[in-house]
């Protein structure tokens, strides 16, 4: 058994390294599709590559310059950056992202790839004389469900965009943008497909692959964004009713990965390896090199609430100090119990609080806002009117969510609160909601035109 990495070919060729994800009998350097989806062995390698590059370059990585994680919080108010590269992490810090800014310009172009990757799994499982109907559905349900992933988060961060399922690539250069009413019916119809095809079951039992619930995770999401709350509840309830999950009561063991509150984690490339928000947000000794946490952010949290305590250390170097973020704590060599989690019961927790209140329903919601509460060793919440009671939940989750996939950016603008980064970003605009559309993919595809509104 042996490691393998391939050149899978459909249309294009893509480079893909599949690392240790996935260990495969008769490894061979090169595959065509065919060869691909002759085996569930070789198709599931072809997803285990997929898996390994979300982990280690893409918009979901736990954390780094060309994450979500990292950069809407430092858009928004819960990191402050330090690296004054030429790239534009401070830029984006500065809320003065311009469009040649060359990591949206990254961000953008990887995840497209990363579309057309999980293109060309649907369209070979589809075409594969081989495979089972079983393995098929699995295959294709995992893809659909990681586009749509993908889409969603392009569409937060930029409105409307591009969509596509095919693997023509004359036809691909010149999509034109969907816009987003019409991008959000299209995501919930490949979720719902998503959903009818996956199973509960998890084909690892470390979670390192989504399974239904994560699908229906996603459309709640989708469903919050359109303001189809009772749908978003159904969503929500139904993953809360699965004997798979419970609700970690343990703030400690929050992100170890063997607990049963995690939807969705992945795993380090290597045994003993630190995940990506363990290493990329470590300083000591020393002042930040990247981020740390802002002192808004530090400022939000009562001090005796344990998550500042438990996840958060401060740092002091030469009279002045800082806080990073340290939820993940195992540095490389050490780390035995640390994957970085995509998904816990928490999220679910906040959408069905969310979705019920904004059914005029907030005395049925405020269990579940309270349950994150009451575990920091917070007094829980009462009587709240509707406004306070958004307020609250989007203070909420900003302490229990900061630094994990954008959360406060994208909560901020989905309910409409975007101006109370008035008061810590000073150039902050209305129009920033959105980022610009990559300058060197308007110059390549001019039916991209036009430009996002200010830029």
């Amino acid at each position: 058994m042996k490691k393998i990495s391939f050149l899978f070919c459909l249309g294009v060729l893509l480079l893909i390294s599949c690392e240790e994800l996935v260990e495969v009998d008769n490894p061979t350097n090169q595959l065509g599709t065919e060869q691909v989806f002759e085996t569930i062995q070789t198709a599931n390698a072809a997803m285990a590559g997929l898996y390994a590059d979300l982990r280690d370059r893409s918009l979901i990585s736990g954390a780094g310059y060309y994450s979500v994680s990292t950069l809407t919080a430092s858009y928004a108010d819960d990191l402050d950056c330090y690296n004054n590269d030429q790239n534009g992490n401070m830029d984006i810090y500065h809320n003065q992202q311009q469009v040649s800014n060359r990591i949206i310009a990254s961000l953008w172009n990887t995840t497209y790839t990363q579309v057309y990757y999980t293109n060309s799994i649907i369209h070979g499982a589809e075409l594969s004389t081989s495979l089972s109907t079983e393995d098929k559905n699995q295959l294709k349900g995992e893809a659909l469900l990681i586009r749509s992933l993908l889409y969603f988060y392009l569409h937060r961060l930029f409105g409307a965009i591009p969509y596509t399922s095919s693997i023509d690539y004359e036809y691909n250069r010149s999509l034109t943008k969907t816009e987003s009413a019409v991008l959000l019916e299209q995501l919930e119809s490949d979720l719902n497909e998503a959903i009818s095809l996956l199973n509960d079951n998890y084909r690892n039992t470390q979670r390192i692959y989504p399974n239904r619930k994560v699908a229906e995770l996603v459309l709640a999401n989708v469903y919050l964004t359109e303001q189809k709350y009772q749908l978003a509840e159904q969503m929500a309830s139904g993953i809360l009713q699965s004997s798979l999950y419970a609700f970690q009561p343990d703030l400690n063991e929050v992100f170890h990965n063997t607990g049963s509150h995690i939807l969705w984690q992945l795993s380090p490339q290597n045994s003993g390896d630190a995940t990506k928000e363990a290493s990329f947000y470590y300083f000591s000794d020393a002042a930040p090199h990247a981020y740390a946490l802002s002192d808004d952010l530090v400022g939000s949290f009562a001090e005796n609430d344990l998550r500042k305590q438990s996840w958060m250390t401060q740092v002091s170097f030469n009279d002045d100090s800082w806080y990073r973020p340290y939820k993940y704590k195992n540095l490389s060599g050490t780390n035995n119990n640390e994957y970085s989690v995509v998904f816990r019961l928490e999220e679910v927790y906040f959408i069905l609080a969310e979705a019920l209140a904004k059914q005029n329903r907030q005395d049925e919601a405020l269990p579940y806002l309270n349950a994150t509460r009451e575990r920091a060793g917070l007094d829980a919440l009462t009587n709240l009117s509707p406004e306070e009671f958004i307020t609250e939940l989007l203070a909420e989750k900003r302490r229990e969510f900061f630094t994990e996939f954008g959360h406060r950016f994208f909560d901020l603008k989905r309910l409409e609160r975007l101006d109370e980064l008035n008061s810590t970003k000073p150039n902050w605009e209305d129009f920033k909601a959105r980022w610009p559309l990559p300058q060197s993919e308007l110059l390549l595809n001019a039916n991209l035109y036009p430009q996002n509104e200010g830029y």
